[in-house]
């Protein structure tokens, strides 16, 4: 039967003798703390300490670390530390302990300004680089997974398209229409404000039909399902990786990116044209409103005034963007869920990077279309 820890300790000539006996153990983890925290005053008193163990029945790797912090304790504060009785089974344990966080850390260099500025801007690169690489990987790991579901059209996941679909697009509708509506009614509002100052009310109809149709409906929309889809991809193919279940569908002889992936970006392919539609007609309707309760504008003259400001070619131009904007949304999304390393907090950061990554690549290519269709007139 173990005997309980003790420690005894006995002051004469400014030595403290210190006995400790019995199990000093992990099961006594509580008594042991007790123990040590009693003679800490003492400790710091006494110009020596003499730590005789030859009472000590019972060792392991916390209770020699605990002996070994009461030895530390006294040589730092610059007192004499004097171990004995250390019994032979126990002498290589201690002998470990001792050499436990020795060293001190060497201090981290101090790099010049320029010279870390020059290496933050290569991690940087490098960074980019991954960031590319990932995104052209996972662009070729779609195009292959798709050339397969076009060989094998019964390989398409059509329950995880549809399901994907009404996650996407149908449960989005309500916020997209709220936030599409908001904007509409806000810039139509600031135009009636500043143009009224000139006389041009109506071109206040041309500003909010050619914005919407052609920029602003498909920018918001896009923006908002990155951080509404995009997060939500993201987050789940992390937590998938996480628990390893895209390493079990390989396992099965299942690729993950036709089983997991094409479902996803069809899915948001698909929604985010409609979802722009939707978005551009509540802004539209918004703007209306404006219109009539404060430009003091009927409804038969906006809608004929939006008549003859916006052509479909507008209308087109918006369109057009969509599924790009989706794609790159997807691929972003995707290939930041697969990145997870096996935390939470990569999880997060992972997630985060999806949402910030997705956004600035959606407002470039939107800039790069705007390019595009002014060169070729449209």
């Amino acid at each position: 039967m173990a005997l309980p820890p003790q420690l005894t300790a006995t002051s004469s000539a400014d030595v403290l003798e210190l006995h400790p006996g019995g199990s000093w153990t992990t099961a006594n983890v509580k008594t042991l703390e007790q123990l040590t925290n009693a003679v800490a005053e003492q400790l710091d008193r006494s110009k020596a300490v003499k730590l005789d163990m030859a009472g000590v029945r019972e060792l392991d790797t916390l209770g020699a670390w605990l002996l070994e912090k009461i030895s530390r304790r006294a040589t730092l504060a610059g007192h004499r530390a004097e171990v004995t009785g250390v019994a032979d089974k126990y002498a290589g344990l201690i002998d470990e302990i001792r050499q436990v966080n020795r060293r001190n850390p060497a201090p981290a260099p101090t790099l010049n300004p320029a010279v870390a500025k020059v290496n933050d801007i290569g991690r940087s690169a490098v960074g980019a680089t991954e960031d590319v690489s990932a995104f052209l990987q996972m662009l070729g790991s779609l195009f292959m997974a798709l050339v397969g579901v076009l060989r094998r059209p019964r390989s398409l996941r059509l329950t995880s398209l549809v399901y994907q679909l009404y996650r996407v697009g149908f449960q989005a509708i309500p916020i997209m229409v709220l936030i599409t509506f908001l904007i509409g009614a806000i810039i139509a509002q600031q135009g009636f404000f500043h143009f009224r100052k000139f006389g041009a009310d109506s071109y206040v109809v041309d500003m909010v039909g050619i914005l919407v149709l052609r920029e602003l409906g498909v920018l918001i929309v896009a923006i908002m399902v990155a951080g509404r889809s995009g997060s939500a991809y993201t987050a789940e193919l992390g937590s998938m990786k996480m628990r390893e279940e895209i390493d079990a569908l390989s396992t099965m002889g299942l690729d993950p990116v036709e089983v997991l992936i094409l479902p996803r970006m069809i899915a948001l392919i698909c929604a985010l044209p409609i979802l722009s539609f939707i978005g551009s007609m509540a802004a539209l309707y918004g703007g209306g409103l404006v219109a009539q309760f404060y430009g003091g504008m009927g409804p038969e003259i906006y809608i004929a005034r939006l008549h003859d400001a916006v052509s479909v070619t507008s209308f087109k131009v918006g369109i057009i963007k969509a599924p790009f904007m989706a794609l790159a949304i997807g691929i972003v999304a995707c290939s930041e869920g697969l990145r997870v390393k096996g935390s939470a907090e990569s999880l997060g950061k992972q997630t985060t990077n999806s949402v910030v990554k997705s956004i600035f690549l959606v407002i470039v290519l939107d800039g790069l279309f705007a390019v595009f269709f002014a060169s070729i007139g449209m």
